[in-house]
C-alpha cells in the first residue's frame, strides 16, 4: 500500500509525530509536506500535491491535517478520484473505507490529540473496501458516475 501524509502549518506538529507512529509500525509513506513550520502556509496549496497523486493513482491512502480537518477534506475533494473525508473516530475511519471506498483521511491537528489521531489512522490504513457486497459496489458506482459527469479526466 502506497501512503502520503501532508499537513498545513496548523497541522504540522501532529504530522511529525504521526511520521514517528506510522515508522514504528512498519508504514511505509511519502510525506508530501510541510517540510518546516510556515505560519503563513494554506491548507488549499499544502493539499495539491498529495491529492493530485491520489488522482493520479501514485498513492492508494492519503493522511492529511490542518487545524480542524475541514479545509483540507474540501479542498481534496476537488480532485477527480479523490474521496476525502474529515474523521474524528475510529467507527467512521474503517466504515468509511469499507463501504464508501475512502482513500483520504482528513482530521484536525487542532482538535484531536495524538493518541486518538494515531487510533483513528491506524483504524484508516488497516481498513479495506468490502468489494463483494453489492449495494458498496452499486453506490460507488454512483458516486463515481457524478464526479465523471462533473469533473475532467487526468
Amino acid at each position: 500500500m502506497k501512503i502520503g501524509i501532508t499537513a498545513d502549518h496548523a497541522g504540522y506538529k501532529q504530522k511529525e509525530k504521526l511520521k514517528l507512529f506510522l515508522e514504528k509500525s512498519d508504514y511505509h509513506f511519502t510525506d508530501f509536506g510541510a517540510f518546516s513550520h510556515d505560519p503563513d502556509d494554506d491548507y488549499s496549496d499544502i493539499i495539491i500535491p498529495l491529492a493530485e497523486a491520489i488522482s493520479k493513482g501514485e498513492i492508494d491512502k492519503g493522511i492529511a491535517i490542518c487545524g480542524s480537518g475541514v479545509g483540507v477534506s474540501i479542498a481534496a475533494n476537488k480532485f477527480p478520484g479523490v474521496r476525502a473525508a474529515l474523521i474524528t473516530e475510529t467507527y467512521s475511519a474503517h466504515q468509511g473505507v469499507e463501504h464508501d471506498h475512502m482513500n483520504l483521511i482528513c482530521v484536525g491537528g487542532r482538535v484531536l490529540g495524538l493518541s486518538l489521531i494515531t487510533e483513528i489512522i491506524d483504524t484508516f490504513l488497516k481498513a479495506e473496501f468490502v468489494n463483494d457486497e453489492p449495494r458498496f459496489k452499486r453506490r460507488l458506482d454512483k458516486v463515481i458516475a457524478i464526479e465523471n459527469k462533473n469533473f475532467k479526466k487526468h
